[in-house]
This record gives structure tokens, sequence and C-alpha cells, in this order.
């Protein structure tokens, strides 16, 4: 069975940096497609990047050069850094597992995780 646990949401002011975790379970994270996943309140779910056997591949245009995905394989655990963060990347953010279309598309997603919640005040 799939599982997927996001943490390491919180509060931070602009400019600061968070680390989120998404422990797997049920499948191996270095084979297959995954994702780190936004919604902001009023809005639709967003792709922020997508990876392909562990390693990032494409990145949202609003998060490149900030953001970044890593693992850690012994403990399938996949990673986002978020640096210089801003109030507009104040969301729920989830990590996914996907079909490998190379697309940042919530479309392509067939298992969620629960979300953590970041909160970036100005």
């Amino acid at each position: 069975q799939v599982r997927l646990v996001e943490s390491g949401g919180g509060s931070v002011q602009a400019g600061g940096s968070l680390r989120l975790s998404c422990a797997v379970s049920g499948f191996t994270l270095t084979f297959g497609c995954m994702g780190w996943f936004r919604q902001a309140p009023g809005l639709e779910r967003e792709g922020v990047i997508d990876i392909v056997s562990g390693t990032p591949q494409a990145y949202a245009n609003s998060v490149k050069g900030r953001f970044t995905a890593s693992r850690d394989n012994a403990k399938n655990t996949l990673y986002l850094q978020m640096n210089s963060l801003k109030a507009e990347d104040t969301a729920t953010y989830y990590c996914a597992r996907k079909r490998c279309t190379g697309k940042l598309s919530p479309a392509d997603v067939t298992d969620w995780g629960q979300g953590t919640q970041v909160t970036v005040s100005s």
C-alpha cells in the first residue's frame, strides 16, 4: 500500500527557508515518478517540481533558483528545500506519486500525501 507522509511545514518570514520531508512507503522512490505540488487558498493545485527516479527534472518557473528536491535513499524519503521564500509561496504542499508524463500536472497523480502547511509572512 502506497503511503506518503509530509512534514516540516510551518510559519516563516519572507526571505527565510524551510525543508519539507516526504516519507514514502509502499514503493521505492527511485523507481518511477513523483512530484511536489502546492495549493494556495482559492487557487488550483499546481506542480512545483517534477521528479523522475528520485531526481528533479523540471521546476515551475515561480520556484526556479529557490526550490530544489533531494532524496535519502536509505530512508526512502524525498525532500523539498525552499529558500528565499515569498509571501506568494504560502500554500499547502503535497508530495505525490505520479505517472511519468514529463508534465507537472495534478491530473497525472496517482497517490497524494496529506499535505503540510507553509505560511510565509511579509
